[in-house]
């Protein structure tokens, strides 16, 4: 059952099928549930949710993110744990309510649903055949598929019943127009910290800095571990792959075998700039017509690029282009190039880059590869996936073999089984040598107690389980050890104390109605004045400063300063609002469209969401004490 999870992991076609549905499958896996051994985990209006439900949502979260190649922390899994629960149980609240409100799903509708589905098509008709063989293939039965395909219909009903009427006006779209279009432009000085340079610190200064601020300058904590690794390259002798499987891998992805149709060809560029006059683009026009004649009267086409082509990156090799498939190329180019036959020379061709003549060498029609040609790259897929599977099976049977506390270097010796110690490391750097995967194995070994053992740990090169045998904790370091690290961090301190009370002193005298010109002058700083930006924008020569932003778009040209200086990445800040612009209303009918899409769906997430949450104020939910703890 562990291994199903595994093999849907990367199947495209499963991605499809969950991409269709609302509910959550139930897999099986390695979750952190090793100490866990209840069987119901909560109750909502007295329907229970499983431990089995729970922990297929949670690794099919988990695996979600490692898509994505998410580094996922204590805080993090914490994080998920509660997502998993707080979906379970809004899924179970959406189905009572569909029932309450007499919502069914036909057989009918249920089999018109899956047999409309692509997936399980073959020249755009249902094949029964493929059907079973896709489930199959992802070790799903047509009756655990058609369960979870009925009750996602269900909730969709539901969900329908409760949007359909949300609207969004003309009024609400051209109000969220004006607010999110709006631009404005600001004067503004900076005050930057690293410029005061006239700190010099006392060693008894620096000695004080160190007394007040202790806490900051603790050591980093340090574990000492042990492991085993169970590397999927050292079962592949054991992964044997029949027949049959290679050809349902075969039949179940048919993408991964198509190869498009491809070009190989040469070409000459003389270039246009983007801004050229039309009498340039004329004469570049007119050389490439003369080269192309040249072309054209049997000239040897590598030859005249390298004496004439433009394009520096290709001139050498005769304008060789190599082989490409159509999406590689920019579209006029493409459209020529898979338009001719081998050995035709277009006629010019205009790009964004100027004036190409293309002469084609190759064509490399669209092709499937048959099964016999796809069969050396399937087995070596499916034999990398099952002496994974092996390998994750290996350390399973380890880790069933042991209990919490024993030593894991005793019970590796005890199965003939190589461990290996890692020296002190800290959580940042992770072990010094003989781990890839060196942050996820530390982060695995700090949430560790002291001879605590982890779950099975994916560290991407292999599976592994860890035991921690030594943990020293922080502890503040010595005067003498971090005093040029003290000296630093007094200094910067001070420069930043400089730079925030200038600034205030500056924008007082503003207020107390000095001249920025002047009072810029007189601090030696220059005034600057930035181009129109909008909210959401970064600001021109400053960048995106949310602070600065939010600030700007307060003012008016009755209250042009702000109530304070502001802190950015470079320094203290001291703006004041030059002009503010308002959007054309004629931008507005041609984007009024998007923006009503845009906002009906954010308008529909709000009003599920609250209906939702009354629902939930009107249920009883019980959590089992302790479960997320």
């Amino acid at each position: 059952m562990l291994r199903l999870m595994r093999d849907h992991a990367t199947s495209w076609l499963i991605k499809i099928i969950l991409g269709a549905i609302v509910i959550v499958f139930v897999f099986w896996g390695v979750g952190s549930f090793r100490d866990k051994r209840i069987n119901k985990v909560a109750f909502v209006n007295g329907e229970s949710i499983s431990m089995d439900e729970y922990r297929g949502a949670y690794n099919k979260l988990i695996e979600r993110y490692k898509q994505f190649g998410t580094k996922l922390n204590g805080d993090m899994i914490k994080r998920l744990e509660k997502q998993t629960l707080d979906g379970l149980i809004d899924q179970s609240l959406m189905r009572q309510e569909a029932e309450k409100l007499s919502f069914r799903v036909s057989d009918d509708e249920l089999a018109d649903t899956i047999q409309k589905m692509e997936v399980f098509q073959r020249d755009g008709v249902f094949d029964s055949r493929l059907y079973t063989r896709v489930l199959n293939a992802n070790r799903l039965t047509p009756e655990q598929f058609e369960v979870m395909q009925k009750e996602g219909m269900l909730i969709s009903k539901l969900r329908s019943f409760i949007l359909d009427n949300v609207k969004v006006s003309d009024q609400e779209a051209m109000e969220w127009f004006k607010w999110n279009n709006a631009s404005a432009n600001i004067d503004y000085v900076v005050f930057e910290p690293n410029k005061y340079k006239d700190i010099e610190p006392s060693d008894e200064d620096i000695s004080a800095y160190y007394d007040s601020k202790k806490e900051s300058y603790k050591t980093e904590p340090e574990v000492k571990a042990q492991f085993l690794s169970f590397v999927p390259g050292t079962y592949k002798s054991e992964a044997e792959v029949s027949d049959d499987e290679i050809q349902d891998y075969y039949e179940a992805n048919p993408e991964e075998f198509k190869k498009e149709k491809t070009v190989q060809a040469r070409h000459i560029l003389i270039k246009v700039e983007k801004d050229s006059s039309p009498e340039v683009v004329e004469e570049k026009k007119q050389k490439a017509a003369e080269i192309l004649e040249m072309a054209k009267r049997d000239r040897d086409f590598a030859e005249l690029a390298k004496e004439y082509s433009e394009d520096a990156g290709t001139k050498v090799r005769g304008g060789d282009l190599g082989e490409f498939d159509k999406k590689r190329m920019v579209k006029p180019f493409a459209d020529a190039a898979f338009s001719m036959k081998a050995g035709e020379i277009s006629d010019l061709v205009k790009s964004q880059f100027g004036w190409h003549i293309i002469k084609v060498e190759k064509v490399n029609e669209a092709s499937v590869l048959s099964l016999d040609e796809a069969k050396e790259k399937i087995t070596r897929k499916l034999t990398d996936k099952k002496a994974k599977d092996i390998a994750y099976d290996k350390a399973e049977e380890f880790y069933d073999s042991f209990f919490e506390g024993d030593n894991l270097a005793e019970i590796a010796k005890a199965q003939n089984l190589a461990i290996k110690t890692t020296a002190s490391f800290t959580q940042k750097k992770g072990p010094a040598k003989g781990v890839r995967n060196r942050r996820k194995f530390a982060t695995a070994a700090f949430k560790l107690e002291p001879m605590g053992i982890s779950e099975i740990e994916d560290l991407g090169d292999g599976y592994y389980i860890i035991q921690t045998i030594e943990k020293t904790a922080e502890k503040i370091a010595e005067f003498e050890d971090v005093k040029e690290k003290v000296r630093a961090d007094f200094i910067k301190e001070k420069q930043d104390e400089k730079a925030a009370k200038d600034a205030k002193a500056f924008l007082t005298a503003l207020k107390n109605g000095g001249s920025m010109d002047t009072e810029s002058e007189k601090s030696g700083l220059t005034l600057k004045t930035t181009d129109f930006f909008k909210r959401n924008e970064a600001i021109p020569e400053i960048g995106y400063e949310r602070e600065i932003i939010q600030a700007a778009f307060k003012l008016s040209n009755e209250n042009n300063y702000p109530e304070d200086v502001i802190k950015g990445r470079k320094g203290y800040y001291v703006i004041r609002l030059k002009e503010r612009k308002t959007p054309e209303p004629e931008a507005f009918d041609k984007e009024k469209k998007t923006i009503k899409e845009r906002l009906l769906q954010q308008k529909k997430f709000k009003t599920f969401d609250a209906w939702l949450s009354k629902v939930k104020d009107g249920s009883e939910i019980t959590i089992e004490a302790d479960f997320l703890n």
